[in-house]
């Protein structure tokens, strides 16, 4: 009961106080209060404190005695020290007698100040000064003595093993302290904390907090730190924990990659575990319980085959176990045929697609350097570089409508790109210079027209042919269809392309060999150019 009303008083102190003694100085100065002390003091136990007192302004006052009163937690006032001019000091019976004196020990009226030496727990209260005058009366001023207790704080871990109800995972606490520390955490744990406050020695109060959580396997190790701060710490105290949570082992199986082929040596399977405590065994099997095949080798917790066969076709089992519990993890590994090394199939890729376009590459060449060499073919066939069966029917220049020959100066060649043999027109009448260039074949006489003479063509009218440009080529491509039709069918004589049905089967068998139709409906002679 004692205990209680004790607290109550200190957390009630502790609450008004300050406000208590801001209040009673500014009543002190609005009142005109001469009777001047200190609001607060503050001490440790086992110290000496001074409690100052002096009456500032006597003026018309006459200062008869000054008596210093205690007055403790439950409201009793006790006189502790007692001084008048005419007498000496006295101390009246109370627990700070043998302990409370003037000071200086001889005191005058106007500075009746005291001392308390080894000041305890139990001397923190209210102290008036209190002033006997005339004709005013009693007037006093009041000192608060704080006593503080450095209280010895600590902090600890709980261990706990992981499970689903909340538990004390860690403690801290700030025993014997005045007044009661405050006590926080910080962690990121996911959690909640507990204080509670009890009566230390000596009027100290002690509190203690505690952390509570449901521990998992995940929470082990995390951070957590009691922070403690109390009014005689420059600081906080600060307390960095890390929390303990007991599990069983987790295990996990690894280096199985989906690709065990026969043949392949030297692959690894390692059984990985975490635990708290630390795993203390670890036991590698297969599902069936059978015998671990001869190709296999076990060292702690890797598992390695030599060289891969249908004996490690199976299910192998990794089984952990520490003081907490045992646990197990398994991995089935499937036994390929031997297939390329994945590791190579980019090289392999990569070479096959280098070959396609490289064949793709020569075969592009070779289409080009062939249609290059059939269009040169073509092209010296149709300038008669190897045909000398052509046959020139006109001239270089443009036949008129009339069906009169172009041709000039010397016999009447023109142009026309025909390099093969000529075929010339031979009317003395009319053309004596064709019959002049042509004087040593035998004119060939058909149906009694004029007859046409084949030439073998000399080195000239291949030189001569060869000159004729494109421009003549493009005007004569560029003959309207009706000129064309008079050019070749003109008053001018002609060869005859289809000769009469009574001529020799043979000449009409070489002609019908030799007619070629045109893009303009005309047919002409393969291998004959008019001149």
């Amino acid at each position: 009961m004692v205990r209680r009303d004790t607290r109550n008083w200190y957390d009630c102190m502790k609450m008004i106080g300050p406000l208590y003694l801001v209040a009673s100085v500014l009543i002190q100065h609005a009142s005109g209060q001469r009777v001047k002390v200190e609001p607060e003091v503050l001490s440790y136990p086992g110290q000496t404190v001074n409690l100052r007192c002096a009456f500032t302004d006597a003026t018309g006052i006459q200062l008869t005695m000054v008596t210093w009163i205690y007055e403790s937690k439950d409201g009793n006032r006790i006189n502790i020290a007692v001084f008048h001019p005419n007498f000496e000091p006295n101390y009246p019976e109370s627990p700070l007698k043998n302990r409370v004196s003037f000071a200086p020990s001889r005191p005058n009226l106007s500075s009746p100040s005291i001392q308390i030496t080894n000041v305890k727990i139990s001397d923190e209260g209210k102290y008036i000064c209190e002033y006997a005058t005339y004709p005013s009366g009693n007037e006093q001023g009041i000192t608060y003595l704080v006593m503080l207790a450095k209280p010895t704080n600590s902090a600890s871990i709980t261990t706990v093993q992981a499970g689903t109800a909340p538990v004390v995972v860690a403690r801290c606490e700030s025993a014997n302290g005045r007044p009661p520390a405050q006590i926080t955490w910080v962690t990121t744990a996911n959690g909640n904390a507990t204080t509670t406050s009890k009566p230390g020695t000596e009027n100290t109060v002690t509190v203690s907090s505690e952390y509570l959580m449901v521990p998992t396997p995940e929470d082990d190790g995390k951070d957590i730190t009691c922070v403690v701060a109390h009014r005689t710490q420059v600081k906080p105290e600060i307390f960095p924990l890390k929390l303990a949570v007991q599990y069983a082992p987790q295990v996990a199986i690894s280096g199985y990659d989906n690709n065990w082929y026969i043949g392949r040596t030297n692959v690894v399977l390692t059984c990985q575990a975490m635990g708290n405590p630390s795993p203390e065994s670890v036991k590698w099997k297969t599902i069936s319980g059978g015998e671990i095949p001869d190709t296999v080798q076990i060292a702690g917790n890797e598992l390695k085959v030599l060289k891969v066969d249908d004996a490690v076709n199976i299910t192998f089992v990794c089984e952990v176990s520490n003081s907490i519990g045992m646990s197990r993890d398994q991995v089935t590994t499937l036994v390929r045929e031997p297939s390329v090394n994945p590791s190579n199939a980019g090289m392999v890729a990569g070479a096959v697609i280098g070959s396609l376009l490289a064949l793709l590459l020569v075969a592009a060449l070779i289409a080009v350097l062939v249609t290059r060499s059939r269009r040169q073919h073509q092209g010296y066939r149709a300038n008669g570089g190897s045909d000398m069966k052509t046959r020139i029917f006109g001239g270089g220049k443009k036949a008129s409508k009339n069906g009169t020959g172009g041709a000039a100066g010397s016999g009447g060649v023109g142009g026309g790109n025909n390099n093969g043999p000529i075929y010339v027109y031979n009317e003395s009448s009319s053309h004596p210079g064709l019959a002049e260039k042509n004087n040593h074949h035998q004119p060939l006489t058909i149906g009694g027209r004029p007859e046409v003479v084949a030439t073998t063509p000399t080195a000239q009218d291949i030189l001569l042919s060869n000159e004729v440009d494109d421009v003549e080529r493009r005007k004569f491509d560029e003959l309207e269809e009706e000129e064309r039709y008079d050019h070749f069918t003109g008053g001018a004589p002609i060869l005859q392309l289809c000769p009469p049905h009574d001529q020799d089967d043979m000449i009409g068998d070489y002609l019908d060999d030799d007619m070629e139709s045109q893009r303009d409906g005309s047919v002409i002679s393969r291998t004959a150019v008019y001149v």
